[in-house]
């Protein structure tokens, strides 16, 4: 159920992420502990930004619609 969860909140970023040449993908969800390890892709995955992307955009995104998440991790 949480990663469907998460996965709607992705589907609410994907398409800027797409529009730059980048995705994300959930790797690993550890219910338990609320945390979510996500990895960023295509141009997203070598970009300089990377970091405030994951922050600002997607941490942002899945902790505004899934408030049972305390963390987001990309690997």
């Amino acid at each position: 159920m949480l990663r469907e969860k998460v996965e709607e909140a992705l589907n609410g970023i994907r398409p800027a992420l797409q529009a730059d040449g980048g995705d994300v993908e959930i790797v690993d969800i550890d219910e338990k502990e609320g945390i979510v390890k996500v990895q960023l892709q295509g141009a997203c995955s070598g970009c300089p930004s990377s970091q405030i992307t994951l922050a600002m955009g997607v941490e942002r995104a899945i902790r505004d619609r899934v408030p049972e998440v305390k963390q987001v991790l990309s690997i």
